[in-house]
């Protein structure tokens, strides 16, 4: 078909023309990888903003929560030590009223 040497020539170019299309596969295929794991990056940054959103809303949510209830018992307690402190009041007041009363009696009937 051809000589010698322009066979060697065909071969020669076939060969560098197959490593050419070998290293631009290469690149393409870098590229790619390179592009994937950018875009996995993002995504896992994106996920860890939320997580941590989320977790801080959380934490915030039962901070107020403990806070409410922490007042609501304080609330409670004043409420009931003032009912105490009323109950006592009118005890000692009911009790000195017939103590007077009883006193006053006592003392009409000896003077009479």
């Amino acid at each position: 078909m051809f000589s010698k040497p322009v066979d060697d020539l065909v071969i020669v170019v076939i060969v560098e023309v197959v490593e050419v299309v070998v290293v631009v596969v290469e690149v393409v295929v870098v590229v790619i990888l390179v592009v994937v794991v950018e875009v996995l990056v993002e995504v896992v940054e994106v996920v860890v903003v939320v997580v941590v959103v989320v977790v801080v809303v959380v934490v915030v949510v039962v901070v107020i929560v403990v806070v409410v209830v922490v007042l609501v018992v304080i609330i409670v307690v004043l409420v009931v030590v003032v009912v105490v402190e009323v109950v006592v009041v009118v005890v000692v007041v009911v009790v000195v009223v017939v103590v007077v009363v009883v006193v006053v009696v006592v003392v009409v009937v000896v003077v009479v």
